[in-house]
């Protein structure tokens, strides 16, 4: 069977598969990432009767293939093996009750903090929304040059998956849109609140920009997922051992509930005459030792896998970070992570036209509450030019 993906590692725990199942073989092949070609190649092979039976998907873009017709259904091979994963990631592979993949790996969000700068100012780790608000107000106070957190580099999604949003979500052969919905604006106002009072910084995110800012301490925090602990490492090295991890700021004093950004699964493709081995292959990968082994530290993931949260690759202290143990703030994220979210059919469409309202919201043109409202539209439009309800 052949593998289409691009992540490095990849071909490794293919080797380590055939090594083991000489009855079963599969063949890797690098392409580019799904964003930037990946999957249009999938979907034109699945469209040509040539697709190959795995894939790499991420959870974001499932339901777009699926809508597409490019996705197998593997509810009866795949089932035994739900209970080997992190509640939640069994619902990023299934709609409207059918299973399509196995997952791979999450993106847990927290909070990356400038120890150092929070000292300085006297400014205690926030462990609430309002008390990252009051935070903003007391470091920009003490130094109008600094700020909490460039928003442009949040994920926006994640946010809304902490605060319990429904973006979207299926009935039968309907899809719902709320991303406009109570929660959504809630979250909208409270970050207007602190554009409009200019506590936060707007630049775009992963620039040099926000990269500078980062390593001087003129932007404090990141809400980010867990891949983002060696990009920062990489990116602000001369910050080494001034920043410190701590669980997301809570709607509510003692809440646990947290966001995910990123994260996928081997998906199967349509046509694959091989379901039941491909799913055999794509569980091992996501489940075995030392296939997870060579995933965390070749490939960079956070398992999906409960077996994997317990292996010491992923439970290490991290010298950048002070020798701090941050891994074990994200896999309480990860057991505490809302197993209701789901991503809509037209991710390449909505991801596109969510950064462009925005982005004029945070310069001015509107507001965030006017961004999603705008998003509600097009996003019911879009879905219904593919010729499915939508409402």
């Amino acid at each position: 069977m052949e593998f289409w993906g691009w992540a490095p590692g990849y071909d490794k725990s293919v080797e380590l598969f055939n090594a083991t199942h000489k009855g079963i073989q599969v063949t890797f092949k690098k392409l580019p990432s799904g964003s930037q070609g990946g999957y249009d190649k999938m979907l034109s092979a699945v469209k040509a009767g040539n697709a190959p039976c795995l894939a790499q998907v991420g959870f974001e873009s499932v339901p777009t293939l699926l809508l597409e017709g490019a996705l197998e259904d593997v509810t009866e091979a795949a089932g035994g093996a739900k209970g080997k994963f992190v509640p939640w990631t069994w619902n990023q592979v299934t709609i409207a009750g059918k299973t399509y993949g196995i997952p791979v790996d999450t993106g847990p969000m927290a909070m990356y903090y400038r120890k150092d700068v929070f000292d300085k100012h006297g400014i205690a780790v926030p462990t609430t929304w309002d008390e990252y608000a009051k935070a903003a107000e007391k470091l920009h106070k003490a130094d109008p040059d600094a700020y909490i957190v460039n928003l442009r580099a949040i994920t926006l999604s994640g946010l809304a998956w902490q605060k319990g949003a429904k973006w979207f979500s299926t009935e039968g052969d309907t899809w719902h849109v709320g991303v406009d919905g109570p929660e959504t604006k809630q979250l909208a106002d409270y970050w207007q609140r602190l554009v409009d009072k200019k506590l936060v910084a707007t630049d775009q995110g992963y620039s040099p920009q926000w990269w500078s800012k980062l390593q001087s301490g003129k932007v404090a925090s990141v809400i980010g997922a867990v891949w983002l602990n060696p990009l920062i490492a990489q990116n602000a090295p001369k910050a080494k051992g001034k920043f410190a991890v701590a669980p997301m700021p809570q709607w509510a004093k003692g809440e646990k509930k947290f966001g995910n950004d990123g994260g996928g699964s081997t998906a199967v493709l349509k046509g694959c005459q091989h379901k039941d081995e491909a799913v055999e292959f794509a569980t091992w990968m996501s489940t075995n030792p030392d296939s997870l082994k060579n995933l965390i530290t070749k490939t960079g993931i956070y398992p999906a896998a409960t077996a994997g949260l317990k292996l010491p690759e992923v439970n290490r202290r991290v010298d950048y970070y002070g020798g701090q143990d941050i891994y074990q703030v994200f896999a309480e994220a990860a057991q505490n992570t809302d197993g209701n979210w789901q991503w809509g059919p037209t991710q390449s469409q909505f991801g596109a036209d969510l950064d462009e309202a925005t982005g004029k919201a945070y310069a001015g043109a509107g507001t965030l509450s006017d961004a999603f409202h705008s998003m509600q539209e097009k996003t019911l439009a879009a879905i219904k030019s593919k010729g499915v309800k939508a409402g």
